[in-house]
This record gives C-alpha cells, structure tokens and sequence, in this order.
C-alpha cells in the first residue's frame, strides 16, 4: 500500500479575506480524500500567530481567543502544537531535518488557502522555499504578479492580450498633488471608471466612480489599503453593465482551462459584499456565448496562467462589452480563489466534469510534480 501524504492545509492569516479563507479551509477538511491523505490544520490568527492541531480547528470555530491568551500567559495547559508555532519562524516548516508537524511527523505538502494580502502574493509561498517543502499554487514570482494589478497589467500587455485603458499612480503623489492626478486620470480615461488598490482581493477597497464628486473618496478608500492605485475605464460605457465572465484553469507546464461561467451581480458591480454577504448574484454555467467566443476566452485564460508564470490552480476573469460589439477584455487573474464548494472555481471544474474531492487531490499532485521538477534544478556550480 502506497505511503499517505502528509498534508498540512494552512487556512486563517492577517488579510481582510481571513473570514473567507477559514470558509474555504472548512470546506477542503471535510472533502479530502483521507484514504489517500493524512491532513493537518494549521491556522494562523489575524494576529499572525500559528496554531495547530485542536487550536486550528478552534480558529475555524472563531474560537482561537482562548488559546492565544493562554499562550500569553504561558499556561501549561496549553496545547504542545501551539506553543510551538505561536509565532516567529514556525519550526512546522524547519528546512532541517525536514519539515515537522505536530508529534514530530514530516508533513509532505501545503496547501495554503491563504486569500489576499500575506498568502497568495508571494509572501508564504517565499518561506515555503525556503522551507523546501512542496505547495499548492503558484510560486513567489506567480503569486506576487497575479496580486499586484499594475505588473499584472504589464505582463498581459507584454502577451499581447487585451486588457481595459488604466492609470496607475501611487498614494504618494495622489496625496502630495490630488489636482494634478485628477487631470492626468480625467485625460486618460473618460467616466464611469473603476478605482481599485493595486494590491487586494476579493473586491475590497474597489469603488465605482460615476464623476468627478466621486473620484477623491474613491481613491482615500483605495489608498487606505495599498500604496499603488489602479484606475480603469469602466467597460461598457455610462449607460450598459459589463458582462463579468470566469475560466478556472488547472495545471503547471500544460495548463486546462475550464468552461466559462457568468456572474449576474446583485449590485451594480461584483464587490465584496456581492461575492460574500448578500444573496443577489447569480452564477451561470456555463456563460450563454457563442462557440468562437468560448473558444477565444479560454484561449486567453490559458495565456494569462502563462503570461505571469502560474501553476496549480488560478480564476481568471474577463469583462465583455453589453453592445453588439461584444468586445472581451482580459480583467485578473486570482491564484488562489475562493474554495468551497460552493465558491466559482469548484464548480466550473465541476461543470468541466472534475469533482470537488478529486479536484483538491489533483491540485495536491501538481503540487508534488512541480517539486520534482524543481528538484531537478542546481543552485550551485558543480565541481
């Protein structure tokens, strides 16, 4: 019988996604296939702490209070798990002699479902090299390139793909000359436009300006999150709304793209509340679009995966003009999506005929395969 993998699911974090990522993180535990692995939560609190074993599966309750005022006060009843990853660097991932779970038993691979800021922008995936151990996802460069909606932006139009007019600035001179940068986002771009920070997900700090009065408050709010402000012409004009379209794409060197899916928002666009809160928005899959129009859109999926040096799993997003023209712009891509079994990536996969249990083993072994071939790479001169 084959050795089960040891796999740690990282789930918690210092983002305003924490909420969203323990959703997912819950969703995973319940589903793996425990016959082929062997799974251990890891959660790390809003204050960076690291919590295992039943202090991870507290943090999942909204429980993990009590356990980290015991840690402050060095109560010896508090779990062995979580005094030894309460913080600094997590001996859980020790490059040596190996990395170390709970009761001193090697964990295999992570799978981090980290969303924003600290976990899909490149941050944890750095101390997972450095770690040498095996992860879910994309790597440093990918991760940090699918957050940072400017270089993202830079690299489609490298590729060639079409991408919506925008004006990147940041806080500093939005602050130190707020006239000049209105003309310079006035004469670029014409309203309605979108004012977004360059580093986030989920749609947090995301306005839709509508005129001038608008604009300033929606930049303060954008400002508020990141030091880099992406401003983009809004799709559609004054008087339509942007069709919001969705590919999941699966896979490292030989990326698959899913069936395309729409989101119908409930509000006027698909913000965070939109997503998360309220019940308004509608998922259809797959999208109502003509053959050519599938084909064109998972074509350019596939291209951005590839544009920003992707692996394992991203959505990516499209907007299409209302007219008649139809025109698709390329919008993001998102290296680690929502994943419950509920949220957009799983059920385009489910839709493509990959179910949600398989689809998080799949994942798992891109993860090992993409060990392996970094494995193969020398990082020093051979004597």
């Amino acid at each position: 019988m084959a050795k089960k993998l040891r796999v740690g699911i990282l789930f918690g974090g210092r983002s305003g996604e924490h909420e969203v990522s323990l959703l997912s993180a819950a969703s995973i535990l319940k589903a793996i296939d425990r016959r082929k692995f062997d799974v251990v939560p890891i959660g790390i609190t809003k204050e960076g702490r690291w919590l295992a074993a039943d202090d991870a599966h507290n943090l999942l309750k909204g429980d993990a209070g009590a356990t980290v005022r015991r840690l402050r006060a060095g109560d010896p009843e508090a779990t062995p798990g979580a005094k030894l990853l309460h913080e600094g660097m997590p001996t859980l991932l020790a490059p040596m002699p190996g990395p170390q779970g709970p009761a001193g038993k090697a964990i295999d691979v992570i799978f981090p479902v980290l969303h924003g800021t600290f976990g899909e922008d490149g941050t944890i995936q750095g101390l997972f090299e450095l770690a040498g151990i095996a992860y879910v996802g994309s790597g440093v460069l990918g991760s940090a390139a699918g957050m940072d909606k400017d270089a993202m932006k830079r690299l489609f139009a490298q590729a060639r793909l079409p991408i919506v007019k925008h004006v990147t600035l940041l806080r500093s001179d939005w602050e130190k000359s707020p006239r000049k940068a209105v003309a310079a986002i006035e004469a670029a771009l014409r309203y309605p436009v979108f004012v977004k920070p360059a580093n986030l997900g989920s749609s947090v700090g995301i306005s839709k300006v509508h005129n001038r009065k608008e604009l300033a408050p929606a930049l303060d709010l954008a400002a508020h999150y990141d030091r880099k402000l992406v401003v983009e012409q809004g799709v559609g004009g004054k008087t339509g709304k942007a069709r919001e379209l969705e590919v999941a794409v699966l896979g490292n060197d030989d990326p698959q793209a899913s069936v395309v899916g729409e989101i119908i928002p409930g509000k006027e666009f698909y913000d965070y509340e939109a997503k998360y809160l309220s019940e308004g928005s509608v998922p259809v899959i797959p999208a109502r679009l003509t053959r050519a129009e599938t084909m064109q859109i998972r074509e350019m999926a596939v291209a951005a995966f590839r544009a920003c040096d992707l692996s394992g799993l991203a959505r990516v997003d499209f907007l299409m003009e209302p007219d008649g023209k139809r025109r698709i712009y390329l919008n993001e891509v998102n290296t680690l999506p929502g994943f419950t079994q509920i949220s957009m990536y799983p059920k385009l996969w489910q839709a493509s005929g990959i179910q949600y249990r398989d689809l998080i083993t799949r994942l798992i072994e891109l993860a090992m395969e993409r060990q392996r071939e970094k494995n193969r790479t020398s990082y020093s001169r051979d004597e």
